[in-house]
């Protein structure tokens, strides 16, 4: 019994520290001025994948230059999207783009403006568990399952805890019904040899 609850809480907290490290990888990059993005389109591949999660940080436009990634707003639908710049309008504040895997360049350049940033790093099929964890239901799942894996790991050993402090009551209790029934047998047997004593007594007379 005591085998399987260290395996188990072994893989519980392997668990739960895949799930805070994953939460570092999509939550915590923004504390290093790093926004993730899913690559919903094969337009990048060989280089970005569907599924991929990019990790994309702000530049400074003046030093975007030709053949570089760049993370824009597409549409006024804020559609986000990350092709490579193949010609730069400065005059008119313009990228004009193209996906890697795609024939033509896009249709419409991209305002400076509109830019997000540019791509540092993207980490294999993690968009995937992004979108997942991020939106219903999956964002209530990985709660619950967090929850559940937390309690996992902590409430057993609180169980046992408090079940030890029981224990330890019961035998403190019992201890002391044994403290308080030395103490009367010691009272009876002063009284059994005082009352022995007066008995001798009375035969001395």
């Amino acid at each position: 019994m005591t085998t399987l609850k260290k395996l188990w809480n072994i893989v519980s907290t392997t668990l739960v520290v895949l799930m805070v490290l994953c939460a570092v990888f999509l939550m915590g990059s923004r504390l290093f001025g790093y926004e993730c993005y899913t690559v919903i389109s094969g337009s990048m591949e060989p280089e970005y994948s569907v599924g991929d999660l990019l990790y994309v940080k702000e530049v400074d436009i003046s030093s975007i230059k030709v053949g570089d990634p760049i993370t824009f707003i597409l549409n006024e639908d804020l559609v986000v999207a990350t092709h490579r710049v193949v010609r730069i309008d400065s005059e008119n504040q313009r990228f004009y783009t193209k996906g890697d895997a795609n024939e033509i360049e896009d249709s419409d350049p991209v305002h400076f403006n509109n830019v997000i940033g540019v791509p540092k790093f993207s980490i294999s099929k993690l968009g995937y568990v992004s979108d997942f964890v991020q939106n219903p239901p999956g964002m209530y799942i990985t709660i619950g399952v967090g929850i559940i894996l937390i309690l996992a790991v902590f409430l057993p050993d609180m169980i046992g805890k408090k079940k030890k402090e029981e224990e330890d009551e019961e035998v403190a209790a019992v201890q002391t019904e044994i403290d308080a029934a030395s103490e009367e047998n010691e009272k009876l047997k002063a009284e059994l040899a005082q009352l022995r004593a007066e008995i001798n007594d009375k035969k001395t007379e």
